[in-house]
Parts: structure tokens; sequence; C-alpha cells
């Protein structure tokens, strides 16, 4: 585990290990399978797959990149993916939604396993099941790593999260711990998923109210909460941005005299959220059938 968080040399190597990451796997399935989600060492094992998923898009072997990859042989790489600030095209995402996704191998050996959908199952699992709040932020900290690209690999793994193995009432759950990394690294990963045009609906219906549910009433009392309060307000801003549907969502669950309290905070230590919610409010303005709305 110690290891397995040493840097990019460190993962390769540990990558590369014959037979490491499918012992891993196994010992977790095991672990799921004898009903015991909580024992340290499954902790360590999702521990180590989290750290050796991180970079994972960028650090692939050059084998695994163009067999992946080759679908993407017509989109420029000047095409860029800018975060919530960006003025993203709708060419560039569309581009990105229709790239064929990267066929699952049956018998995944290796690195293959650390974005098959075997192993986001069992991510999904230990989420639900385990009461230990290391093994569940390592598994939410993995799929939020595996989703974090914009090549056909993350949006394959955001689409099978969402719509193939229902993961999104597990992670649902994961926003009401009380563990503040926990709750921050399942909104980290919901920020991931919802960049995905394709799956926005489906996440707004999910967690929408739980989302704006989560934000603070007032000023965020520490970094984690202000951080926290920030990628959710990045989270409704992907997932309003285009439907007003998903705007009206977010007005009937309350969340603008939330938003508005966050986005007039001006202290330095939480211009982050305040920033994030005021570009979210920007953006909710600019659905003019909603207006009278706002203003009552």
């Amino acid at each position: 585990r110690n290891m397995s968080s040493a840097g990019p040399e460190g993962r390769k190597k540990m990558r590369e290990c014959d037979g490491l990451i499918d012992s891993l796997v196994y010992y977790i399935q095991g672990a799921i399978a004898d009903h015991e989600p909580n024992d340290k060492a499954t902790e360590n094992c999702v521990c180590i797959l989290h750290n050796l998923s991180y970079q994972l898009e960028i650090e692939l072997p050059e084998s695994y990149a163009q067999s992946i990859y080759m679908q993407r042989r017509n989109i420029s790489s000047s095409d860029k993916t800018p975060g919530c600030f960006g003025t993203r095209s709708r060419k560039v995402k569309e581009k990105q939604q229709d790239t064929p996704l990267p066929e699952e191998k049956s018998n995944p050996r290796g690195v293959e396993s650390l974005w098959h959908s075997t192993l986001i199952r069992i991510y999904l699992s230990l989420i639900a099941k385990s009461t230990r709040n290391y093994t569940q932020e390592a598994s939410l900290g993995a799929l939020q790593n595996l989703t974090a690209g914009t090549g056909p690999m993350p949006f394959a793994v955001a689409r099978t999260v969402v719509q193939k193995a229902n993961g999104l009432p597990s992670i649902r759950t994961m926003l009401h711990v009380s563990h503040p990394t926990v709750k921050k690294t399942a909104v980290s990963l919901l920020r991931n998923l919802s960049r995905n045009t394709s799956l926005q609906s489906d996440i707004a219906r999910e967690v929408l109210p739980d989302l704006v549910s989560i934000l603070p009433e007032s000023v965020p009392e520490s970094d984690i909460v202000c951080e926290t309060a920030a990628s959710v307000c990045y989270t409704l801003f992907n997932l309003t941005q285009s439907s007003s549907h998903n705007a009206r969502l977010l007005l009937n669950a309350d969340g603008l005299p939330k938003i508005i309290t966050i986005s007039m905070n001006d202290s330095n230590m939480f211009s982050k959220a305040s920033r994030a919610a005021s570009v979210l409010l920007y953006s909710l303005w600019s659905h003019t059938d909603l207006h009278s709305a706002y203003k009552k």
C-alpha cells in the first residue's frame, strides 16, 4: 500500500508485476463473498488498486493505449476539454460522446482489470456494504480516478457506473455520511460522471436534490467543506447548463438561497466555493424561461 503511492515509476512497476493486480482483485472478491468487507486486508487491497488507477489513462502502456484509443484517430489532438469555466464547443462534446467504447475482455488480466466492469462492480459493492471509511473512500476514489479523463475508457467506466451497474444509489448514500473526506470524494466522483451529457438526466433524477441538500446554509466552516461545496456547485453546473428541466429541479429543491449565500461570501479562505457558486448562478440565469420563478 505504501509502495503504490510512490509515484509514476512505482505505479508502473506494480501494474506490470505479473499476478499482483489479479491477486488483489481475487482477495477482495473472496472477502465480499464471505461477507467480510470490513477487514483491514480488504482496505489495503482497495487502497492499492485506488493508487494504481491514478492517472491510468495517461500512464497506460503503449500497447493498451493504441488498442483502446485507435477509435480516436479522427479526433484532433487540439480538441481540449476545459473545466467548468471553459467554453467547450458542442462539436467537441459530440465527438467525445460518439467515440466508440473499448471492448471488454471476458477474462481480463493484470492492468486490464483496473478498468474492467468486474472491478467497477466490486467497488460499488464495497461502497454499499463496507462500513470502513477508508475502504469507502478508496473505492469512490478509484472510480473517481477512472472517470477523470476525456477518452473512451473514462466514458465507458462512467456509463458502467451509472447505467449498467446502477451505482448511483450507493454513491448517493455516501453524500450523507458524517466522514468529510468520504463525502468529498463521492461528490468529486459525481462531478466527473456529470460531464457526460448522455448520463446527465439519470444523475439529475437520482442525486440532484441530495447534492442541493448537502450544500451549507451559511459560510463553510473548513477547507474540506469549502472544497466539497465548490465541487457540488460544479456538478450542478454540469447538470443544469443545458437543461432547463434540471435547473427547475434545483429551484424546487430550494437550492437558490444556498447558492446565493455561498456566492456572496468573499473571504479568501472560501473563494473557491464562492466562485463556483457565482458561475452556477450565471449559468442558471441563462434559462430565460425560469426568470419569473427565480424572481419569486
